[in-house]
């Protein structure tokens, strides 16, 4: 089985049934379009994304099975649940979305290189400047120590990356933004595919076919007015 490839200058040309993916590499659909906001949106909705690295092209991808955390299952250790009842961190939304993603494209120990590439950068800034991609912070005093980004859609949020400087920032960050995303009414985090941080939080693989069900059942479902306008009472 052959991937499609994608006309970068057609945004409305639709992917192909997320059935016909690679097993391996696994989830592998598409190569090639763009990375516009259109384009970007017509594959969330499909629940596909995008992941490539430096100097490849464009890869789309629908794994199975996808990695998903319905934002009330959030399991939070006892030590993080002490230092989030201390105070030791302050938190945001939305409030320097720049800084999050260009912390989340740098350079981690063990890895080589970043798959947020600049062009990937430009696309989500574009899409949280559309109201479509968000960011939450963590904090101490002025320094942002972690955070987190994803692609809000209906009652669903697609996880992205995740950053952190300080031992802990990026988990507490992690609640912060289920503690909203629940009360806000959103069903879904995806978290796209098994990590074992990921899993000691809470998150669960689930069928491709049940996740795509879920999406179309979400992706054009209301949520609160309230939703990254206020984060009263979410911690």
């Amino acid at each position: 089985m052959m991937v499609t490839v994608l006309n970068p200058f057609d945004r409305n040309q639709p992917f192909p049934d997320v059935a016909t993916a690679l097993r391996e590499p696994n989830g592998l659909l598409a190569v090639g379009g763009c990375l516009s906001p259109r384009r970007l949106q017509n594959a969330y909705r499909q629940g596909i994304f995008p992941w490539f690295g430096e100097n490849e092209p464009i890869l789309w991808w629908s794994p199975d099975p996808r990695l998903v955390l319905p934002p009330e299952q959030l399991k939070i250790s006892r030590s993080l649940r002490k230092r989030l009842k201390r105070g030791e961190f302050q938190f945001s939304f939305d409030r320097c979305f720049d800084r999050v993603i260009e912390a989340c494209a740098e350079p981690r120990p063990a890895a080589l290189g970043t798959w947020i590439t600049p062009a990937m950068r430009r696309a989500y800034i574009e899409l949280h400047a559309l109201g479509l991609a968000h960011s939450f912070e963590a904090w101490q005093g002025d320094a942002l120590v972690g955070g987190l980004y994803g692609v809000a859609l209906g009652q669903l949020f697609f996880g992205e990356s995740m950053f952190h400087r300080v031992t802990d920032a990026s988990k507490a960050a992690f609640a912060f933004a289920c503690a909203c995303l629940s009360r806000w009414g959103y069903r879904l985090i995806d978290c796209q595919v098994y990590t074992q941080h990921l899993a000691s939080l809470g998150a669960r693989e689930i069928p491709r076919a049940e996740f795509v069900e879920r999406v179309v059942a979400y992706r054009d479902q209301p949520v609160s007015h309230r939703a990254w306008i206020s984060s009263d009472d979410c911690l």
